[in-house]
C-alpha cells in the first residue's frame, strides 16, 4: 500500500477545515492544517494608535507580523507594497493563508484531490 502526500492551499479557513474533516472521514492517515504567512510571528495582539508613536514598526502595524529577530527584518518588511498601501496587486494575487497537508493511500488519491478542489483548495 503506497501512500502519497498532498499539499494544498486555502484562502478561507472554514473551507480548509471542512475539507480536512471530510478527508479524515475518508480514512486518510494524516491530515494537518496550518496557517502560513510571508512574515514571522503570531501577529499583533494589541491595537495601538500610531499617532501616539507607540508602534514597533510599520511592518508590524500593517502586516500583522511579529519580528523577533530584530529591527532589520521589520525595516525590510516595511518596503513591501502591502505595508504602505502604495500599490495594488489585485485580488488574484492573494496568497492562500492556510496549508492542508494530507497523507493518503495512492489508490484513493484522486478522491482526496476532488474533495480538496470541492472546497476551493489549490495545489
Amino acid at each position: 500500500m503506497k501512500e502519497i502526500s498532498i499539499i494544498a492551499g486555502f484562502k478561507i479557513l472554514e473551507n480548509a477545515k471542512k475539507a480536512a474533516q471530510e478527508l479524515r472521514e475518508m480514512g486518510c492517515s494524516t491530515v494537518q492544517l496550518n496557517g502560513v504567512s510571508n512574515y514571522p510571528g503570531e501577529g499583533v495582539e494589541k491595537i495601538t494608535n500610531p499617532i501616539q508613536g507607540k508602534i514597533s514598526s510599520l511592518g508590524s502595524m500593517t502586516l500583522d507580523a511579529d519580528f523577533p529577530s530584530g529591527r532589520d527584518a521589520s525595516v525590510m518588511a516595511a518596503v513591501d507594497p502591502s505595508a504602505s498601501g502604495m500599490a495594488d496587486r489585485g485580488a488574484e494575487f492573494n496568497m492562500p493563508g492556510n496549508m492542508l497537508t494530507v497523507l493518503v493511500d495512492d489508490a484513493v488519491s484522486s478522491n482526496a484531490e476532488k474533495i480538496i478542489q470541492k472546497y476551493g483548495g489549490m495545489f
